[in-house]
């Protein structure tokens, strides 16, 4: 992010100048016939935009492809005319890190390593091991202890995932990863550090432009890591880059309050970052203090003329149930927070209600039902038959 340029490495990961990620930049010598991309939507519709070698196997379980879902009562309710959601959560193993993981474990088969490693706050473990289990390689996930929602932990664990649980915070997960892969070359690291994973995460905007059949004017994404915001906007700067687009959305990028190091940069003028050392909120997916790829996430909101904002856990858990009761699209926590910052950019007049809105939901309710669960509802008890019956005939006359 230094602005120096390397050749192009399938190890390489961060600048040796100033150790931050680098990304993948491709060029264009000539417009993108984009009609002529073959296949369904899914990941590797677009296999011609990843840079993966011809010959590498594909690793994959049918990821991408999720559907783009106009929301009618939601955007009435908040007077939208036109709002959308991309529900990642309809990935193989329920979030958006199946586009990325497809992508690298594909490369650490085709570099012959023998397996892969990842730190994670839930869902990129979940995703990891059952890519690893596809690829038949070793698979170990390091996890903040007593941190992580049970959904997502029974997933790394059901697909033969060796855990190890770190005392501490993500962040400190995160370090012994780092530090592993700069000490060993036989697990390929797949945090979002590693550019070539995020070649993955960037066909969501190929996806929505495919789908909506132009670019939307906003796009609201949840951040932890901060790779996943930096991923979709580079696919959009590549659409218009390959003659495919004319404009480019605005970005915008929301955090919890508990874990908001990146809004709090961005309303301090974008230049440094202050770690979040405890982070806590409920939205444990972007439970994240010291996100790694937080230049490549503020480049990307301010080269979009979006925003990086922060809600309360009180405003996620009633966005979480108004899309569940009002759309019937149950998500995590953190996939909800795009609805409660999507509120507060119309209040500010940042987002306007003429325009073409998409919110990233990332991951399934599923990832999370302990806190799913224990939304209020209207539950009786009834010790027969008979007596449910009665209730029923009680709940519609």
């Amino acid at each position: 992010m230094c602005g120096k340029s390397l050749h192009p490495s399938y190890t390489s990961f961060l600048c040796p100048h100033c150790r931050l990620p680098l990304s993948v930049e491709l060029t264009f010598h000539k417009n993108i016939d984009w009609e002529a991309i073959p296949g369904d939507l899914s990941v590797w519709r677009y296999r011609s935009l990843i840079p993966v070698p011809n010959e590498a196997e594909i690793v994959s379980l049918n990821e991408g492809g999720t559907p783009l879902i106009r929301s009618r009562r939601v955007g009435d309710d908040l007077g939208i005319k036109e709002l959308f959601i991309k529900f990642e959560g309809l990935n193989p193993t329920g979030s958006f890190k199946d586009r990325g993981m497809t992508v690298g474990v594909t490369l650490a088969r085709y570099l012959g390593f023998k397996g892969i490693m990842v730190a994670s706050t839930g869902n990129t473990s979940a995703s990891a091991a059952a890519y690893a289990a596809r690829a038949s390689v070793k698979c170990v996930v390091v996890l903040p202890k007593g941190k992580v929602a049970r959904g997502k932990l029974s997933q790394a664990i059901l697909h033969g995932a060796t855990v190890i649980e770190v005392e501490g915070s993500f962040d400190d997960a995160l370090k012994a990863v780092i530090n592993a892969s700069l000490e060993s070359r036989e697990l390929y690291p797949l945090n979002s550090f590693n550019p070539w994973r995020l070649e993955g995460q960037k066909t969501i905007a190929y996806e929505i432009y495919d789908q909506l059949g132009r670019v939307p004017d906003a796009v609201v994404v949840p951040v932890g890591n901060a790779g996943n915001i930096s991923a979709i906007w580079k696919g959009f700067k590549e659409l218009k880059e390959g003659g495919v687009v004319d404009t480019l959305p605005r970005m915008y990028g929301v955090q919890a309050e508990g874990a908001a190091p990146l809004a709090k940069a961005w309303s301090a003028g974008g230049s440094t970052l202050t770690p979040v050392e405890s982070p806590e909120t409920i939205a444990t997916a972007i439970r994240i203090g010291r996100p790694i790829n937080w230049v490549k996430a503020l480049k990307a909101v301010k080269e979009s003329g979006g925003a990086m904002i922060a809600v309360s856990d009180n405003e996620i858990l009633d966005a979480q149930s108004t899309l569940a009761r009002l759309e019937g699209i149950g998500v995590e926590p953190a996939s909800a927070a795009p609805l409660a910052c999507l509120r507060e950019l119309l209040k500010s007049r940042e987002v306007s209600r003429d325009e073409v809105t998409v919110i990233i939901a990332t991951g399934h309710a599923l990832k999370d039902p302990e806190t799913a669960a224990s939304h209020e509802s209207l539950t009786f008890s009834a010790k027969s038959p008979s007596e449910a019956v009665k209730i029923i005939r009680r709940l519609v006359s």
